[in-house]
């Protein structure tokens, strides 16, 4: 009878040990197809293609990050890390503060060289931090701001995208409108934009971050809408292009004689550590500084009522490409309608003479 228990005793533990061996290998099964899918390469990834304005060449967009921003929004495993922890501020606020840390500033030298960014035209060379480089001044006369009354300048240093007509144009994503109710969460300024003009600038992590008024004119008070922090380079937003109007926003009306309320909106982003305005005042002086980005690339949006501006043609139809085109803060990027309609002659106004930054 002992004989027997201690049998059954021994085929019981052994069954045990068994079951605990092939959960172990079960779960490290799980753990390498896990493992396996997050480090994955990404398919589906199109390169980013622009138009080089001086030139008129197609040219491919060197993206900062661009295998992380793959990973997040092309591989399941980077899609579940981004809806749940990377569009939170915190992240992005955290990050902010490590590129405000004096360690941070060793990465700017490696960042310059790789991306050939023209330092010669910062106000000064030397840093201390990362995030001080990247919101750095430019020279006086670094940028020339068309000072033309019937003239809109670009607001910042990025690539463009441009729509006449929101209502009737897709919005970078073929069968997408721009939601313009979602973006401003305001009924009436909805429907005051709703046949207008849309401007989209990005700003990419090589370029200039400071954001300059792109007319003068009389200014709102500023309006602030919370949101998420999604990327707004072009990878995610082929996958995702509710980030326009789920990201957090702000943004004020210009108020200008020729070009009516001019709305100009800055949108957050992944990695932006923060929206920063340095604009005093009430009223906006074309060329002169709003505000500035800290670290991470992101976008200046330009709304117009409806037949107030004629969008530049190059800009129009290499968006109707679907092409970016490079641009520099104070380029002409559009005139006023009735410029167009009577024959436009240059008509230069008297308010600025040089753009300090």
């Amino acid at each position: 009878m002992y004989i027997v228990t201690g049998k059954f005793l021994i085929v019981w533990v052994m069954d045990i040990v068994s079951m605990k061996h092939k959960k172990r290998i079960i779960l490290v099964a799980l753990f390498l197809l896990v493992l396996a899918v997050a480090l994955y390469p990404p398919s589906g990834v199109e390169p980013i293609y622009y138009v080089n304005r001086p030139t008129g060449e197609i040219r491919v967009e060197k993206v900062a990050g661009e295998g992380w921003l793959a990973w997040l929004y092309y591989n399941p495993i980077g899609e579940l890390t981004l809806k749940a922890l990377v569009k939170r501020k915190f992240l992005s606020s955290f990050y902010g503060r490590l590129m405000d840390n004096p360690s941070s500033a060793k990465k700017i030298g490696p960042f310059v060289k790789e991306y050939d960014i023209d330092m010669s035209e910062a106000e000064k060379q030397h840093f201390d931090s990362f995030n001080d480089f990247f919101t750095r001044k430019l020279k006086p006369g670094a940028r020339k701001v068309d000072t033309d009354s019937l003239v809109v300048v670009s607001p910042a240093d990025g690539k463009v995208l441009a729509y006449n007509n929101i209502s009737e144009q897709d919005f970078f994503v073929k069968g997408t409108k721009f939601n313009l109710l979602a973006f401003l969460n305001d009924d009436k300024l909805a429907q005051k934009y709703h046949d207008g003009s849309l401007m989209v600038f990005r700003l990419c992590p090589v370029d200039y971050h400071r954001f300059h008024f792109p007319v003068n004119g009389a200014l709102s008070p500023p309006m602030k809408i919370d949101g998420y922090y999604y990327s707004v380079n072009p990878i995610a937003l082929h996958r995702m292009i509710l980030a326009f109007w789920q990201n957090k926003r702000e943004y004020v009306i210009i108020s200008n004689e020729v070009f009516g309320d001019v709305l100009m909106a800055e949108i957050g982003a992944t990695m932006v550590g923060g929206i920063v305005q340095t604009y005093k005042g009430k009223f906006a002086w074309k060329g002169a500084e709003k505000g500035f980005f800290k670290f991470g690339g992101s976008t200046v949006v330009l709304l117009f009522e409806k037949g107030k501006v004629k969008i530049d043609e190059d800009l129009l139809k290499n968006t109707q490409k679907g092409l970016e085109t490079s641009i520099l803060m104070g380029e002409r990027v559009g005139l006023f309608t009735d410029s167009v309609n009577t024959g436009y002659v240059e008509k230069k106004t008297s308010f600025v003479t040089e753009i300090a930054f």
